[in-house]
């Protein structure tokens, strides 16, 4: 299954980075921004949203990203736009904490 592929691949930070920079445009730059509000790489972000998605993922999370992935010329940047898409969904950080981040003025 080509999910395996994109989940074994994208695990290590410097291939997922290089593949958030492939996909490239608004979705590479949301990568940024919520890799900055985490205060971690994009790699680091990409890679872990990967890990994570794998350890909890249910069989139709699996199957949006095989039936994304399959209706692609480029499936594995396909598949891992999609999962990342649903990590940040479930993963975002609520509006409170970030304000509670922000340096007090």
């Amino acid at each position: 299954m080509i999910y395996r592929e994109i989940v074994h691949t994208c695990s290590h930070p410097a291939v997922a980075s290089a593949a958030v920079d492939s996909i490239g445009g608004d979705f590479a730059r949301k990568m940024d921004s919520e890799a900055s509000l985490r205060r971690m790489t994009r790699g680091v972000l990409a890679a872990n949203l990967v890990r994570n998605f794998a350890a909890g993922a249910d069989e139709l999370d699996w199957q949006q990203v095989s039936a994304v992935a399959r209706e692609s010329d480029q499936p594995i940047l396909s598949g891992l736009r999609r999962i990342l898409e649903l990590a940040i969904e479930r993963e975002s950080i609520p509006a409170w904490m970030i304000a509670a981040q922000a340096p007090a003025a």
